[in-house]
């Protein structure tokens, strides 16, 4: 299994306990429950794979029954980071050439299913923007607590845009030190034009000193402590 699921491999470590966090976070994010999440950024290498498949995983942890579908068709991910084939997934439902049943993968972590993104297609933007796209993600919502959608960079292409307009919430990644703020306020103006419903942004690969981690590791020490004398 793939390093990247720092919250299946390590699920006691500070990263994992930072995707909890964004869990709770999101359950307060609005007062109905959100089943189709699209998880973008504003450039290309600021982490939004990693946190969909560690935030998937923080769901299903918390017993949601999850679907991740990437939709990243120029840059695929997913398959990766679960270690699944991808011969065939979303590109073949949206061209009509195979049903969700057919696609769908368990993946190693219990509760989270894959839709990989399938052959990379010519034209990725047109088949986002069809009327098969748009009635897929409320048949998945149908079926699953969550529907957690890796999708390409906001700026470089039109692809996040179109699906930002077919979901319920949209996360924004923005990496610590490195995404630039010029491109950031760029893709908030592209979601708002489109009428994209911003549910908030994640702050990523954060540096904290040292001393917040020894703060971590006694506060979890002192929670076990207690629980042993309380028994």
């Amino acid at each position: 299994m793939n390093l990247y699921l720092v919250s299946h491999r390590h699920p006691k470590s500070p990263a994992a306990e930072a995707f909890r966090t964004l869990r709770t976070s999101l359950a307060f994010a609005s007062p109905e429950p959100v089943r189709t999440l699209l998880v973008t950024s504003a450039a290309p290498e600021e982490g939004k794979s990693t946190i969909v498949s560690n935030l998937a995983v923080a769901l299903a942890q918390a017993g949601k029954r999850v679907l991740v579908v990437d939709a990243d068709l120029r840059k695929p991910q997913q398959h990766r980071i679960f270690d699944v084939p991808n011969h065939r997934g979303l590109t073949n439902i949206l061209v009509g050439e195979a049903e969700v049943a057919d696609v769908l993968r368990a993946t190693p972590v219990p509760g989270v299913d894959l839709v990989s993104s399938g052959p990379i297609p010519p034209n990725p933007a047109e088949l986002l923007d069809s009327e098969r796209a748009r009635s897929l993600w409320p048949a998945l919502a149908a079926q699953y607590d969550c529907v957690l959608i890796d999708s390409p960079p906001l700026v470089a292409v039109a692809d996040s845009v179109i699906l930002s307009t077919q979901v319920e919430g949209v996360l924004v990644v923005v990496r610590a030190g490195v995404t630039r703020i010029d491109l950031l306020r760029e893709s908030r103006a592209l979601l708002e034009k489109a009428g994209a419903r911003v549910l908030g942004a994640i702050l990523n690969e954060v540096r904290h000193a040292p001393r917040d981690y020894r703060y971590y590791y006694y506060y979890h020490s002192e929670q076990k402590r207690r629980a042993s004398e309380e028994e």
